[in-house]
């Protein structure tokens, strides 16, 4: 059992319960970081990642905006199975694109001119989600263009989080059921690990959904939401130069 896995489940696991996204968009870069191989990266974070959403489902599942998650099925998955499949062993680092891109969404609650460059990017939602897929697909980096779309249609705070899970449950599902069935041979972590990494990540979601979730206003929420983005691309732009 690996220590900066286990830190690493556990401060992403915090992000998720708050967002409905974090063990995968943050964990992945920290890990391929740490120099552990992309289908090992995604064999640990996804079943925590789905875990967690499918208890936020349970809990919120009334708020999900189901307009937007008929898209993500319809748009999204195809291409999130394919591309995972395609770049199984070959990595395609899009992380700089990803960062800068959070960091313009972030920064729009700020500026007038940067919400109108912002707005004018998500006015073709088809093709943004159709992107994500691909997006997500290749990097595991999808979860980023969905909170901020997310971000962009001014939910509450349940409604949000529970869209995201809904979204990145879905999401976590198809990679596992892709990589279960072309990448088995390339799993070097064991299963007595993963459920120790999954234990993990579940209590944290426990303790954080009761302790700060259910403590935050929908005001503050929104803040806080941007502040996220803002630290996810500045993580992923920063991964993009080293």
């Amino acid at each position: 059992m690996a220590p900066e896995i286990l830190i690493t489940v556990a401060t992403t696991a915090i992000a998720q319960t708050l967002f409905g996204a974090g063990v995968l968009l943050f964990g992945t870069p920290i890990l391929l970081l740490l120099g552990y191989g992309f289908v090992d990266v995604l064999t640990v974070l996804l079943p925590i990642s789905l875990s967690i959403n499918l208890m936020q489902i349970a809990k919120h599942h009334a708020h999900i905006d189901f307009s937007f998650y008929r898209n993500v099925l319809l748009l999204t998955l195809p291409p999130v199975a394919i591309f995972l499949f395609l770049v199984t062993h070959a990595r395609i680092n899009i992380g700089l694109l990803m960062g800068l891109f959070l960091l313009l969404i972030a920064l729009k609650e700020f500026s007038e001119k940067i919400a109108h460059l912002a707005n004018g990017l998500m006015k073709y939602e088809k093709a943004y989600f159709v992107a994500m897929g691909i997006i997500h697909g290749m990097s595991n980096l999808g979860g980023s263009m969905l909170t901020a779309l997310v971000h962009h249609k001014n939910y509450d705070k349940d409604v949000a989080r529970a869209t995201v899970a809904a979204c990145y449950g879905t999401f976590a599902a198809v990679q596992m059921l892709t990589l279960w069935l072309f990448s088995r041979g390339q799993i070097d972590i064991s299963l007595n690990e993963n459920l120790i990494y999954l234990v993990i990540g579940v209590l944290v979601f426990g303790l954080t959904d009761e302790a700060l979730y259910t403590q935050i206003d929908s005001k503050k929420y929104r803040s806080i939401f941007s502040a996220f983005l803002a630290l996810s691309g500045l993580m992923l732009t920063f991964k993009a130069f080293v």
